[in-house]
């Protein structure tokens, strides 16, 4: 049930951006998100700080995009994400000398402290990689059809 709260909005993002456009999904994944964060806080009195970091980006981008009209800001949206998780992981690690990664999980698992640290940096890694890959997706893709920019415009 908890997997199924933490994807609702993006299923509804999704949801609605197939019946109608980018900017009614848009709309609509914000109003999501404060729906879930007003749920947990009524069943659980407790909302994580990534689960407040993802309202405020997606309250900002997602705010952006509508009266903008400009899709731009909410293709940003997953990056400015990735690259926060993976810079929270990188300061708490490197300022602080506080593996934050085990301080999450280190109740479920138990891992030698050189394993946490080598986990530790692969996320990082992965959301530098996952940040730039959006990019490259987000400005190479049409938003629309799934076809490349460039094969639309040789097309055309």
């Amino acid at each position: 049930m908890k997997l199924l709260l933490d994807f609702f909005p993006i299923i509804l993002f999704f949801a609605a951006f197939k019946l109608w456009d980018i900017y009614v999904a848009t709309g609509v994944a914000i109003a999501a998100t404060i729906l879930q964060i007003g749920w947990l806080r009524y069943s659980t009195g407790k909302i994580e700080p990534m689960q407040w970091v993802s309202l405020g980006i997606i309250v900002v981008f997602g705010g952006a995009t509508i009266p903008a009209h400009d899709d731009t800001f909410i293709k940003w949206k997953p990056t400015v994400l990735y690259w926060l998780m993976g810079g929270a992981l990188a300061v708490g690690m490197l300022v602080f000398r506080k593996n934050l990664l085990k301080s999450l999980m280190g109740a479920q698992m138990e891992l030698p402290d050189h394993a946490w640290r080598a986990m530790n940096w692969s996320w990082i890694g992965f959301f530098a990689v996952m940040g730039v890959l959006n990019l490259w997706v987000a400005f190479n893709f049409d938003t629309d059809t799934g076809s490349t920019s460039s094969c639309s415009a040789a097309s055309a």
